[in-house]
């Protein structure tokens, strides 16, 4: 067993009121939980799927540590991609997991890792 791991936050994601009326049909407090690479929309609330499309690229990287620099770490606010609508989404860290490597991949770490800071 590798004793390779990397953190990764779980997220949650809400529906909040904006500068403007809503034009889409976002609910006030509707939203989403993160955990790991799993989505756990609540229960018996809607959530737009042109919203979900929008926030998808953002949710990975919120997942990770983020140097304070990053605007990444500081940009929590979303807004809808309807430019004619008031509805904004706020991603927040609710939680933190150790991930073991070993439980992610099957591809072995290589020698000289680009990715590596």
């Amino acid at each position: 067993m590798s004793e390779q791991t990397f953190t990764l936050y779980d997220l949650r994601v809400e529906t909040i009121e904006g500068d403007r009326p809503f034009v889409c049909s976002h609910e006030v407090g509707s939203g989403f939980e993160v955990r790991g690479e799993n989505i756990h929309m609540d229960a018996g609330k809607p959530f737009s799927l042109y919203a979900l499309a929008a926030l998808l690229p953002l949710l990975p990287p919120k997942q990770r540590p983020l140097n304070e620099f990053d605007w990444m770490a500081t940009d929590h606010v979303i807004a809808c991609p309807d430019p004619h609508c008031g509805a904004r989404f706020r991603i927040s860290r609710i939680g933190r997991q150790v991930v073991r490597r070993d439980d992610t991949t099957v591809e072995p770490l290589p020698e000289n890792n680009p990715w590596k800071e």
